[in-house]
């Protein structure tokens, strides 16, 4: 029997340090009461569990799982899971946290939740990969629900992965419970629209961030980090709009084309083989290069702290969208403030996933179907109206995006435990 452990993490800074700064440095801002940042600046539970599982050669790895709750006071929590090798308790925290700022700014009635199991999905085989997401599920099995933690994808994860977490759950429960996760298949209560939410919820951020400079996407240059969910599709987004998406990366490739990647033909070439690594009329850079290439949108949407104090100087894009949740570090985000680049930051910029997961649950809870035009028109209105409050929250407190993002969330927050005081 083999024990999995996490190895050395990618990330350079500790993530749960990170987001209880940004926490404090908005809470300086606004004159936040000092015990509300003290209640927010700690998750109200966090568990670490045992994965035992069957390899297919016969042998027994066991792996470890987490699953946290940051806060519930404006609803169950609500929140991804994510396989990966890097996956850190404090990781999952600071995702955590960052998930309540994110539904709080959106008006959504969650809290905040992540989960994740220190694995690499890619080599596991899909039987290996049900039989450990069922065997973590049953492990949390107790921390989960529909009216109390509401699990849904993330780095590593997909559609099939919710399906065995449903399956897994309503075998326990003893009938089916589909809003217990989101981001289902849509035979077994997915919502239309929630696939390409993140990415669509981003794109809407960039075209009105653009439109207040009085410009348009078409003709503009662009670099997307991260092939995933989200990097793919805001790849594709923004080639439909007009863009000229010059850089696109996986975990293994990047690629480069000056005069434009083919991006449905990257699209296709990823969903066959895979990986990048082959798609033609492209130069093979290095993920690292591509944050630094002459384009006026950089979207990183891979993993944390990609943008750093080591090359913020050397960003040469205008608009940052934080598709990836925590890719600009604190120390990065001074650089680039005093540069006048415009962050769209994480709480916002992918918000359209979360969004799109409530509706979801929704739908499972009224066991209804929505349209994907009643779907993508929600997403619309919801993403807009959140840029526009944060735009003239911004405006009106002299701040940058991130800061207003985070007095807007506060703001809510604070409502709520005014209104509910704190038991007993």
């Amino acid at each position: 029997m083999t024990t999995v452990d996490a190895p050395t993490s990618h990330l350079r800074e500790n993530p749960y340090d990170i987001a209880r700064a940004q926490l404090q440095r908005v809470a300086t801002v606004f004159d936040i009461d000092a015990n509300l940042v003290r209640v927010l600046g700690q998750c109200k539970k966090a568990v670490e569990v045992s994965v035992p599982v069957a390899m297919d050669d016969g042998s027994t790895e066991v792996f470890k799982g987490y699953r946290v709750t940051h806060n519930v006071a404006r609803g169950p929590s609500k929140g991804g899971i994510r396989y990966h090798q890097d996956v850190t308790l404090d990781e999952v925290k600071a995702l955590a946290m960052w998930m309540t700022w994110k539904c709080a700014l959106m008006g959504i009635p969650f809290g905040g939740a992540k989960g994740g199991v220190v694995c690499d999905p890619k080599r596991l085989s899909r039987s290996e990969l049900e039989r450990m997401t069922r065997r973590y599920t049953s492990e949390i099995i107790n921390e989960i629900g529909p009216e109390k933690d509401i699990p849904a994808p993330d780095v590593g994860t997909d559609s099939s992965v919710m399906a065995w977490i449903f399956d897994t759950y309503s075998m326990n429960k003893g009938h089916s419970v589909l809003s217990v996760v989101t981001g289902k298949p849509l035979a077994v209560g997915g919502s239309l629209g929630r696939e390409e939410a993140t990415a669509r919820g981003s794109l809407y951020c960039i075209r009105d961030a653009v439109a207040k400079q009085d410009r348009s996407i078409a003709g503009m240059r662009a670099a997307v980090q991260g092939f995933g969910n989200v990097g793919s599709y805001l790849a594709k987004l923004l080639h439909e709009e007009g863009a000229i998406v010059t850089a696109i990366s996986d975990s293994t490739t990047a690629l480069y084309n000056p005069k434009g990647i083919d991006v449905p033909a990257a699209f296709a070439h990823k969903r066959e083989h895979h990986t990048l690594a082959g798609l033609r009329d492209a130069e093979a850079i290095t993920n690292d290069e591509l944050l630094l290439l002459d384009v006026e949108v950089l979207a990183p949407c891979a993993l944390e702290q990609v943008i750093t104090a080591q090359n913020a100087d050397r960003v040469r894009a205008s608009i940052i969208c934080e598709g990836a949740n925590g890719p600009v570090t604190p120390s990065a985000d001074a650089i680039l403030e005093d540069r006048g680049v415009l962050i769209l930051p994480d709480v916002l910029a992918n918000a359209g996933g979360v969004t799109v997961s409530y509706y979801e649950w929704v739908q499972n809870r009224r066991s209804e179907k929505w349209h994907i035009e009643e779907v993508d028109e929600r997403l619309e209105r919801a993403m807009r109206d959140a840029y526009q409050r944060a735009t003239d929250f911004s405006e009106k407190h002299e701040c940058t995006m991130r800061i207003a993002c985070y007095g807007l969330a506060l703001e809510r927050l604070s409502q709520a435990y005014v209104e509910r005081g704190i038991f007993p």
